[in-house]
Parts: C-alpha cells; sequence; structure tokens
C-alpha cells in the first residue's frame, strides 16, 4: 500500500448498529483495518459493534466508505455514529472480548440457512464434519432461536454448555477462519448430538438416528423432528394415507401443508419456480415459498393442498434437514410433509420433553438432539407477486430484523398486535423489532406464548416498555392483558382502531410522512363505532384519519358462527339485497348450497336482528360469493372459501374477464353525503353475482368476473378519494395475489403512487407496526389512549 500523503494521525470510536453480531462482522473489521495500516480494537456490545480505530486521515476515510460497501452479505447496517478520541500510542488491531452494556439496541440477527461452504464440508468425506448435523460457520447457523441475551457471544447463548474442542477452539479464535466467533461453532467431537426416539418410548440403539428416522418416514411413519426454532412433524408426502394420518392426528382436515424438498430439481418436480421465486428458495431465510403447482405428473398427495392451485415449498437449509434428505432419497421419498410440531392452532413445540408430552398421539417417532431451542419460530411463509415478497406469515429468517422507522419519541414502546396470526413490536430508538409468529390467542398454550414473547423480546432489547399500545377490540385477549400491564404498571395505553393501524403499518415500511388514501380490505376489525369494519377507504397518517368510503354493511348471523359457516353470510346478503322476498323455501330452492340448511330460523334472526352485528368486511363478502357460487358453504381453517374460490383462476382469466354488470355504474352514481363515507355497492355485486350464476355462469367465470371488479371498484374509488395521496394497500385480503398484482397493476397505470406491503405481512401479522407507530405519536402528542 503507498503511503499517505500526510503523516497527521487520527483516532475515533464509531458505533455501527444494525445486524451487526453473529455475521462476521468483527474479523471484517479486523481484515479492513490491517488493510488500511490502522491500529486499534473492535468489540461487541449490547449497543452495537464500536470500533475505536487510529491512522492516517486519508485511510480512515478509506475505511469508513469501505466499511459500509463492503460490509459481509449477512450484515444489515443501519446506523453508523463517529466522535474524536485523543490519539494515544497504539501497535496492531484486536479483536476485545464482549462486553454487556446496558440499554441495549443491537438488532438481534435472524436464524440462518445454511451455507455452501458448510454443505459442502457436510458431503466431503474427507472432512472432519462430514455427517455432522450441528455444522455451522460465521455465515450461516442458528442465531435468534438460541440467543439468551445480547451481545451476542457463545456464552450467552444455549451453546454455552458445549466446551468445545481443541480443533474447534482453534477455528474460533483465528481471525483468519470462517468460523472465528461464530457461536454456535462445534462438531462431532464436543458438540451437540442427536437420537431418535420411539412412540414406546425406547431411544433407538445405533450410531445412526438419521437413517433410523429416514427408514420410519420412507415406511410412511409420522417423525417428529427438532430442527432450528421448534419441531416439525414430518410424514412422506407421496403417500395418501400417511398424509391423512397426520391430518386425523393433528386435527387439520383441509389448511394446506407445507413440504420440504432437498433442492431446486426436487421443487421444480411439484411445482413452476420462477427467477424470483428461486431466490427467495434459495434465499438466508429460507422461507415456504407459495409456488405455483405442476397440472400432472406431480408425485404428491392428493391431500397435501386440496382445492388450491399453489404449494408451499421450502428447501432443506439445515445439516440435519439436508443429512436426512440424502438418506430419504436413497429409500426413494423426494419430498416430505414438513408442517409445524404442533397440535392445530397451539403454538410450535421447542422442547424434547415438551414435543414428547404435546406431540404424543401424533408422531410414531421424534428425531431429537440437544442443543436447547431458546426461542420459538416457526417458518415464513410467503409468495412472490410481481417480483416482490407478499409475506404470509413473518417468521423464522426475518424476525426479529427490525425495521426503522422515523418517530417523535425513542420508547421503549410496545404494541401488541391483534389476536389473530398475532405478532408483537418493541419500538425503540427509531427502530421497530417485529417479534416472529406468535399465532391466534384464543388457544391458552399461545397465550403463553405470548407472554413468553413480550417478556423475552423486552428483555433481549433492555427495552422496558414506556407505553403500551392495543388493538380497540373489547374482547381481544391481547388488548385486555395490555389495559390490565399498563394499570399494573402506571403505563399510558393506547387503544388504536385496527384499520388505521394497517394503513400505518404499510405507510411506515415505506417511510411515508404524510397522509395516505389506505385501502385496508380484510375479514374483521373492530370499527369506532362498535360494528365489524373490513372493507375500508380511511384516508390519515398516524397522526389520524377520517373513514372516507367502506362496502355497504350486512348483517352478520350469527358473528362468528357465519365466519365459520359462509352459507349463512350469503344468506344475510341475498336478504339485504332484495333477492330473498319468497322467504326459506324460496331460497331452498333456487340455491342447491343451501339444501338441508336451516334457513328459516336464520331469516327469522335477521328479521329480529338477533345477534346480527352489521359489518362492511371485505373478507366477509368473498365468503358469501363463494358460498353462492357453490365453491365452500362451510370452512375448515380461516379464508378457506376465498383461497378455493381464488384457486380457480389465474390473473390472465381475471385481466380478460368482464366486470359483473351494473356495479361500477352504481359506484358512480353515488355520492357521499357531508360527514359520511361513500359506500361501495355490496349489494349490486350480490345481485349481479346472482343473475350470472342462474343464468349458467360456472364458479369459475363468477370468480374471475369477481376478482376484476373488486379491482375496477377499488381502484375507482380510491383514485377519487385519493386527492392526489399516496395509495396504501393493507389487510388480510390482499394476500389474494389476484386481487394485490391487478389493483396495483390498474392504480399504477392510472398514475397513482400506490405501496403495498413488503417487510410485513399485509394481515394481521403486520398490525403491531402501525400500532407502535400511532401510539409513539399520540404519546409525543400528550394525548391520552
Amino acid at each position: 500500500m503507498e503511503p499517505d500523503a500526510t503523516p497527521d494521525l487520527v483516532r475515533v470510536r464509531i458505533t455501527v448498529r444494525g445486524i451487526v453480531q453473529g455475521v462476521g462482522f468483527r474479523p471484517f473489521v479486523h481484515r479492513l483495518a490491517t488493510q488500511e495500516g490502522l491500529v486499534g480494537t473492535v468489540v461487541n456490545t449490547g449497543a452495537g459493534v464500536i470500533i475505536e480505530v487510529q491512522g492516517a486521515p486519508a485511510a480512515l476515510g478509506r475505511f469508513n466508505r469501505r466499511l459500509r460497501d463492503e460490509a459481509p452479505p449477512l450484515a444489515s447496517i443501519l446506523a453508523v455514529t463517529s466522535v474524536l478520541l485523543p490519539v494515544t500510542a497504539l501497535t496492531g488491531f484486536t479483536i476485545d472480548p464482549s462486553r454487556p452494556q446496558s440499554g441495549a439496541t443491537t438488532a438481534v440477527p435472524p436464524d440462518v440457512a445454511l451455507c455452501d461452504d458448510c454443505r459442502r464440508e457436510i458431503r466431503d468425506r474427507r472432512d472432519r464434519r462430514f455427517g455432522y448435523a450441528f455444522t455451522n460457520c460465521t455465515n450461516c447457523g442458528p442465531r435468534w432461536t438460541l440467543i439468551e441475551q445480547l451481545p451476542y457471544d457463545r456464552p450467552f447463548t444455549s451453546m454455552k454448555r458445549f466446551a468445545m474442542c481443541d480443533a474447534c477452539r482453534a477455528e474460533y479464535e483465528d481471525p483468519a477462519d470462517r468460523r472465528f466467533h461464530a457461536q454456535p461453532n462445534a462438531c462431532a467431537a464436543c458438540g451437540p448430538r442427536a437420537w431418535l426416539r420411539w412412540a414406546d418410548g425406547d431411544p433407538d440403539v445405533n450410531d445412526q438416528p438419521l437413517a433410523a428416522a429416514a427408514a420410519a418416514l420412507a415406511a410412511g411413519w409420522i417423525v417428529a423432528i427438532r430442527g432450528l426454532g421448534g419441531f416439525h412433524l414430518a410424514v412422506r408426502a407421496d403417500d395418501d394415507v400417511a398424509v391423512a394420518r397426520l391430518r386425523m392426528r393433528k386435527h387439520r382436515a383441509a389448511k394446506p401443508l407445507a413440504l420440504m424438498v432437498a433442492d431446486l430439481e426436487a421443487a421444480r418436480t411439484l411445482a413452476e419456480v420462477t427467477i424470483d421465486e428461486e431466490a427467495a428458495l434459495l434465499s438466508a431465510a429460507a422461507p415456504i415459498v407459495l409456488l405455483r403447482r405442476r397440472k400432472s405428473g406431480t408425485p404428491l398427495a392428493p391431500s397435501v393442498a386440496p382445492g388450491h392451485r399453489r404449494v408451499g415449498v421450502m428447501l432443506a437449509s439445515t445439516p440435519l434437514h439436508l443429512l436426512l434428505f440424502d438418506r430419504v432419497r436413497e429409500l426413494g421419498v423426494e419430498s416430505l410433509v414438513m408442517t409445524s410440531g404442533n397440535a392445530a392452532d397451539e403454538p410450535v413445540c421447542i422442547g424434547n420433553d415438551e414435543a414428547l408430552e404435546r406431540l404424543h398421539g401424533i408422531a410414531d417417532a421424534w428425531l431429537l438432539h440437544d442443543r436447547e431451542i431458546v426461542r420459538r419460530a416457526d417458518d415464513s411463509v410467503l409468495q412472490v407477486v410481481d417480483g416482490a415478497h407478499l409475506l404470509v406469515r413473518r417468521s423464522r429468517g426475518f424476525a426479529p430484523a427490525p425495521i426503522p422507522v422515523e418517530v417523535p419519541v425513542t420508547g421503549p414502546l410496545l404494541a401488541v398486535g391483534g389476536d389473530l396470526k398475532g405478532t408483537v413490536c418493541l419500538l425503540k430508538d427509531g427502530w421497530a423489532f417485529l417479534s416472529p409468529h406468535i399465532g391466534d390467542l384464543e388457544d391458552l398454550r399461545t397465550r403463553d406464548f405470548f407472554h413468553e414473547t413480550v417478556g423475552g423480546l423486552s428483555a433481549l432489547l433492555d427495552g422496558e416498555p414506556v407505553a403500551i399500545a392495543h388493538d380497540l377490540h373489547p374482547g381481544y385477549a391481547g388488548a385486555g392483558w395490555a389495559r390490565e400491564e399498563s394499570r399494573r404498571r402506571g403505563l399510558p395505553a393506547f387503544g388504536v382502531q385496527h384499520h388505521h393501524a394497517h394503513l400505518v403499518a404499510t405507510a411506515a415500511e415505506h417511510g411515508l410522512h404524510r397522509p395516505c388514501l389506505g385501502v385496508i380490505m380484510d375479514g374483521t376489525g373492530y370499527g369506532d363505532d362498535g360494528t365489524i369494519w373490513g372493507g375500508e377507504l380511511l384516508l390519515g397518517d398516524a397522526d389520524g384519519y377520517t373513514r372516507v368510503g367502506c362496502f355497504e354493511p350486512f348483517p352478520l348471523p350469527g358473528g362468528e358462527a357465519a365466519i365459520r359457516a359462509p352459507w349463512r353470510t350469503a344468506v344475510s346478503c341475498l336478504r339485504e339485497a332484495g333477492l330473498a322476498e319468497g322467504g326459506a323455501d324460496a331460497l331452498m330452492a333456487a340455491w342447491p348450497f343451501l339444501a338441508g340448511r336451516p334457513v328459516a330460523p336464520l331469516l327469522e334472526m335477521l328479521d329480529r336482528n338477533v345477534s346480527c352485528p352489521p359489518t362492511s368486511s371485505c373478507g366477509r363478502l368473498f365468503d358469501a360469493v363463494a358460498a353462492l357460487a357453490g365453491v365452500r358453504s362451510e370452512v375448515a381453517y380461516e379464508a378457506q372459501a376465498a383461497l378455493e374460490l381464488m384457486a380457480l383462476v389465474d390473473a390472465e382469466m381475471v385481466a380478460e374477464a368482464p366486470t359483473l354488470p351494473g356495479v361500477l355504474d352504481d359506484l358512480r352514481r353515488r355520492k357521499c353525503e357531508a360527514g359520511a363515507p361513500l359506500l361501495l355497492p355490496t349489494f349490486a355485486i350480490i345481485r349481479a353475482v346472482a343473475e350470472r350464476l342462474q343464468a349458467g355462469d360456472d364458479a369459475a367465470v363468477i370468480s374471475a368476473s369477481f376478482h376484476r371488479t373488486l379491482i375496477d371498484l377499488l381502484a375507482e374509488a380510491a383514485a377519487g378519494l385519493a386527492g392526489g395521496a399516496p395509495i396504501v394497500l393493507g389487510g388480510g385480503v390482499f394476500l389474494n395475489e389476484l386481487l394485490t398484482g391487478g389493483l396495483v397493476a390498474r392504480l399504477q397505470a392510472d398514475g397513482h403512487t400506490v405501496y403495498r406491503p413488503q417487510r410485513v405481512s399485509p394481515g394481521d401479522g403486520g398490525i403491531a407496526l402501525g400500532q407502535a407507530v400511532i401510539a409513539a405519536h399520540r404519546l409525543a402528542g400528550g394525548r391520552a389512549g
């Protein structure tokens, strides 16, 4: 290296915050400083990576530029601050022992899929890690799921009980080695081990647990497998009897089951894989990706994903899973169902004893290991729509990577989300830390997981909240906990309207700080007026909103009962649309899906307005149309009717379909009354669907026209109400690829700026972010909850 032009020395302290621990950042800094001829130290702390570096100004300038430009691929630098220090006598550049520090704001790294180097090692008979199921390095392996506290160092992880052998210790202490300070570093001589246990309680006595597990799977047995963030339940995916047995035991009657395959080649035998989907499958997060299944010739049991065009596929992303696949493939098995290790709606199991107890009667055998899982993290699920991620579930591999947000307080501030598909958010120092997926709080075990997550996130990030945000719904368990906890601790509690939170979540993700027009479509959200909202056009920002549009409300007979039985919603909509004048007998004669249903009592319930809360829900409108079209009258899981209606068509069919007659004309005749929202024509849709069905159109034709109508209707209404404001999308209905892709394309073609969620789910898994940002603005403004 050429000498610098000036002999003057400068010394600075640089604090780097972000995902900079557990990703090879310190050896990178060491290498960079050495190349630039600088001296000093680098250390992990709870507040980030602190670098004290001294040298010539030009060299320091290059060091600062390269620090950002050449950071390790898994690092994410969110903030860099520097202060000048007095020059002192220093020699060399060292990596100092990590030190805890109060007020931790370091981003905790998510778990990372197995890297190519480790993949080669475990398959290389000459390598000392050949066949070792817990191989990792600085570039891959568990992080979030084994961290107990920050800084991220081995003594603060569940690996602390495994003393490294001399060979592993030498790797760990060598800055030039890719396992330098790889906290889970281990080998067969010193690290975790696996074993197989059968349902009769006897552990497998041989020294080949993966081979024994593979043989059990090939024979059609159900095996519980302990992975990174919890257990999976696995069974061969080409055996319909075995898959049906798993469904029966797990109490999962119809919801699609995820699949795992060894590699991309195997994935392509099951589904079509685009370039963008390939990138998602191969990414460090290794999520389940919803792929368009092949129409014929796929070696899949029909019961894996009945009624769906797509199938959820993930690649084997840990050494344990990859080595298991090496063995099952030798036995003729190419794909495995790999579903969450739990009974329906419970949190995923993480401990060996827990799994042996809770999965008793479901699993035939358990593939166990002794590397403890500190934090639960279920698999993430996404779909690629127009080249961008559409996150169904943000969990392992993504969470808790922070999302930078600009808010008027530094926090910490806790938001507890909703009761369905819940996550919690800790907002601190301008970063929003969203937890992994928690689940539905109706289940008592999931409530325990909720409490575990709240406490764990706050403790790990040293973020005792100064306020708590929650949903307005008076019956939500999470909201009840938030109100009680705030009273107990003397903290302000902020109730946030559900759809306002959706709007602000999308706006915050994209850094929007001005009023937006939110097109918020979902199934259920408690409205300001005490009714059930769900098809909303809101104009506002974090400081407030106005409801400028919604679908015409209709009664929901039986409330929650109607969500489980779309035929109820269909009858209600027919009645409100003026199509039930002949009473129950006429309805049952006209609509085959009502055969054998108690239609007369339901109509009486509607006439008397007993247990019939009004709703403007777009999700329930999907249910009504699905029932009318004969697609689904009762559901076994959330949104089943809507998903199966969507699965009948594709984007091309929707683009070519005509809109339902009269619907857009009805919209154009309507004018907003002062202080009242524009009512979108729910009943014109129902009348048009009914007319088309009675004229002989089949369900696929109805689905295509219904989707096309919603796209055109929402686009036209949003354009008329936005007034030049950006348009943001939110709500679980936008997990519908046809609606999301079509509406975004239509709005953009009409010249509007439109944003949709990409780093968080559009569903209820994202609302904690919006709640936190809204509460921060209220707290700064001195407004009460």
